[in-house]
């Protein structure tokens, strides 16, 4: 061994500032580049942008109003009365003990929004000063409010508590519930058949009443806001041709102030040197992201005419790597540019990733996409017979023998798992 300076030249590629800002504008949705755009303007005083109805989101059809303090009046008259208040409420029609009706009120302060009550009964004994017998009578008037299962302590007494008529199914559903929920959830009909000395069909007839009952008593009171995806890219036809369009097109225009040429000062000219190199930047990583879009999507349609046209059942299989080489990108920027991106197609949106699917080989030659081959799993699965369902292999025969493609049933099993499709054993019915 011995020491001594070597001289060696390498290449090798640097993730600087610019190249990472570059990466991740590319897989920004168009809402996410519109809010990381608004962010850029705020911190670069070079930056202006110009739209004129352009508020730093996807336009709206929600009104606002010069006082902040001042309600939508449309927001006002969706609001609904909370589970809470509707509780309360039906008590007030109740005659109870003035202390009875203190322990009921606390107990539906403590209903969670699926209408369960989540509390320890010995500490809600000792914060309130009462005996077990107060609270169970307390707890036992909560849960005759409705709806049916309200202020229940588990799922099976939820579902025992809507379980409220009688018969020979109901008693049976009613011990299926508190005794073998589990064994139930997993369909082990005949196990269960033998364990309470009844027929399968009876077990059937009391499962399908369970499965009527609602596990969320309190969920429909629970107000959400709906959410909506907003497409990155439309496909449309015109005159029997499809062509593309960028929704981000719809950004503001961007272009660097003026107002900051006067200053001759050393250290703020480097400033704005400096800022001025962002902006560029900025400017360029974004056009870069539409030529790649556009160029990803050339490929698209050049493929997929079939998709276009007739919808899933046609698409075409191709992969990152064959798209990245008729793009003539990296199979890597393929992959980035797609990620969180949303496509209007002439039959519905979709994740812009559905597009590209894997090859199955078919008698043809021509191959089949795996979405294709999941679609027909899930027709045939919808239109089989309950009483005798199709097995992993018989899936396999029909697709070989309607369509030509050979899988093997792992596969097949693979798929159906993807689809959240039981196994021929769990989808089985006996009435």
């Amino acid at each position: 061994m011995e020491l001594g300076l070597i001289q060696k030249q390498t290449t090798k590629l640097v993730m600087t500032t610019q190249l990472h800002q570059a990466i991740s504008i590319l897989q920004y949705s168009t809402a996410e580049l519109l809010e990381y755009v608004k962010e850029q303007a705020l911190e670069n005083p070079l930056i202006e942008l110009q739209s004129p109805s352009w508020d730093g989101g996807i336009r709206s059809s929600k009104r606002s109003y010069d006082s902040g303090t001042r309600q939508d009046p449309i927001e006002y008259a969706e609001t609904k009365k909370s589970l809470h208040d509707e509780l309360h409420e039906q008590m007030r029609c109740i005659s109870l003990s003035k202390k009875i009706t203190g322990i009921v009120d606390y107990l539906i302060d403590n209903i969670d929004e699926s209408g369960y009550l989540r509390i320890n009964e010995s500490e809600v004994m000792a914060y309130l000063g009462v005996d077990q017998f107060e609270l169970t009578e307390a707890i036992r008037q909560v849960q005759l409010l409705d709806p049916p299962g309200i202020g229940a302590r588990s799922l099976s007494e939820c579902l025992s508590l809507q379980i409220n008529e009688q018969g020979a199914v109901f008693e049976l559903a009613r011990d299926l519930v508190s005794q073998n929920l589990k064994a139930l959830a997993e369909k082990k009909y005949r196990l269960l058949s033998k364990q309470y000395n009844v027929s399968v069909e009876q077990i059937q007839q009391a499962a399908d009443l369970i499965a009527d009952l609602d596990p969320r008593p309190g969920s429909k009171w629970v107000v959400e806001k709906p959410t909506y995806i907003v497409p990155d890219v439309m496909i449309s036809e015109k005159n029997g041709r499809f062509t593309v369009s960028l929704l981000d097109d719809d950004l503001p225009a961007m272009k660097v102030s003026n107002s900051y040429r006067s200053f001759k000062n050393n250290e703020a000219a480097e400033y704005l040197k400096s800022k001025y190199q962002q902006v560029s930047w900025l400017m360029k990583s974004i056009e870069q992201r539409k030529q790649t879009l556009r160029a990803i999507m050339g490929v698209v349609i050049v493929h997929q005419q079939g998709f276009l046209r007739n919808g899933m059942s046609d698409l075409v299989p191709i992969t990152l790597k064959e798209v990245a080489n008729e793009a003539h990108v990296h199979e890597s920027t393929v992959s980035r540019a797609i990620k969180s991106k949303y496509v209007q197609t002439p039959h519905g949106l979709f994740p812009l990733k559905n597009l590209f699917t894997s090859k199955l080989t078919s008698e043809s030659g021509e191959g089949a996409s795996s979405s294709s081959v999941k679609l027909f799993i899930k027709e045939l699965v919808e239109n089989e017979n309950k009483l005798k369902p199709l097995s992993d292999q018989k899936i396999v025969e029909a697709l070989h023998i309607q369509r030509g493609i050979d899988v093997s049933r792992r596969t097949i099993a693979k798929y159906r798992d993807e689809l959240k499709i039981l196994s021929s054993s769990k989808r089985k019915r006996f009435t």
